[in-house]
């Protein structure tokens, strides 16, 4: 029964982050549809699609506190009831205004969804079953940019109205619920007046470990977001290569989580870290400096590969750094990450704007470059601190 349970608790985490990951990815596929519904140019569009990276930021802050006061199980539960709610009001809402807080409301429950499935994980498994297991887990995100795209190219090839990608988006909600319903989640500690909570002192790798989050997440987005102007204008490469060169990078992205799902267990995650860290930003850099398109497709395919499990070795290794990770500790990593993929377009479109697309890229390289730099740093400090 134990082990039924642990399973069920998996998929949880697995949906958690198909949900989140299916709610980001069909944005470009059906803003130009939305834009039309709401009479409204695809740049204001565009604009209201902060609002889900704002719910998911606050969220995970939130998470850190509401763990204290509301079990997972009536998080879930919570966050089932807010997402039909959300989706009937965008499908009966004709209002801009309030679509956007339906798509806040959304970025709320994702965030603190996704938070609690990166917590099971990191609760339900140790050492290398761990990072194993959040590979998957990550990988169900992946999963779902290549699935919903297709689900929406459909409805909207069909004549179907764009809001009824985000009911079947509810589905895998509908499946978290029916999950949590029927199993046991894990006590958290509290911290009251009556009861006497040790508290850990986080070590100085944690904050490194945020910082890496943040910096590899900017460098990644950053990356890939300006890759296709930089590739037309720079390289003259027509729109459909851009376009295969792209999906290429995230291809090899999911199938490089996969594959380091299976052996990371059988490596040490200090070393897996540094190697990755240093051979992508090697990769990074052969891409920026080579003109040829055939190396070009090689090198990007190659960087997707390698730099696919980076995130989620931060993500152990942060969890790692303690007997038994709390809820706050991965927020904190997330939280990161998050404001990472905030600032993406907050700090290279000055750049792009001054100083173009290559400065932008190398800009990225450099951010790799850093975080390869703190890979080492944390391994340093490894050897002279105690887990507590």
């Amino acid at each position: 029964m134990k082990n039924i349970n642990q399973i069920a608790l998996t998929w949880i985490s697995f949906f958690s982050y198909a949900f989140t990951g299916a709610l980001i990815v069909v944005t470009g596929m059906i803003i130009g549809n939305i834009s039309d519904y709401f009479h409204l140019s695809i740049s204001q569009m565009s604009n209201t699609f902060t609002f889900l990276n704002a719910g998911i930021l606050l969220s995970i802050l939130l998470n850190s506190w509401l763990v204290e006061y509301i079990s997972l199980k009536k998080q879930l539960i919570s966050g089932f009831i807010l997402t039909i709610t959300s989706i009937v009001g965008i499908v009966y809402g004709t209002s801009i205004i309030y679509f956007s807080i339906n798509m806040f409301i959304l970025g709320l429950v994702s965030g603190i969804t996704m938070s609690i499935g990166t917590f099971l994980i990191t609760h339900l498994y140790t050492g290398g079953k761990r990072g194993s297991q959040l590979l998957l887990t990550d990988s169900f995100f992946s999963m779902s940019g290549m699935i919903f795209p297709v689900i929406a190219a459909y409805l909207l090839e069909k004549k179907i109205i764009w809001y009824w990608i985000y009911i079947c988006i509810g589905g895998i909600y509908l499946l978290i619920f029916l999950l949590t319903i029927n199993v046991r989640f894990p006590q958290l500690e509290k911290n009251t007046k009556n009861s006497k909570v040790t508290k850990k002192k986080w070590n100085i790798n944690i904050f490194l470990l945020s910082i890496s989050a943040l910096l590899y997440i900017l460098g990644q987005l950053s990356f890939i977001s300006w890759v296709p102007q930089y590739v037309t204008e720079i390289i003259n490469v027509d729109i459909k290569q851009t376009g295969g060169l792209v999906s290429n990078f995230w291809m090899s992205y999911m199938i490089g989580m996969w594959f380091f799902s299976f052996i990371i267990k059988y490596f040490n995650l200090n070393y897996m870290f540094m190697f990755l860290t240093g051979i992508s930003t090697f990769l990074m850099y052969s891409f920026i400096h080579n003109q040829n398109f055939v190396i070009l497709k090689c090198i990007i395919i190659s960087l997707g590969f390698f730099s696919s499990a980076i995130y989620t070795i931060i993500i152990t290794l942060a969890s790692l750094q303690t007997k038994n990770p709390s809820p706050k500790l991965i927020n904190l990593i997330l939280l990161f990450g998050t404001i990472g993929t905030l600032l993406t377009f907050i700090l290279t479109s000055p750049i792009v704007e001054k100083k173009g697309l290559y400065a932008t890229l190398i800009s990225s390289n450099i951010l790799y470059s850093i975080v390869f730099l703190l890979s080492i740093l944390i391994y340093i400090n490894k050897k002279y601190q105690k887990i507590t």
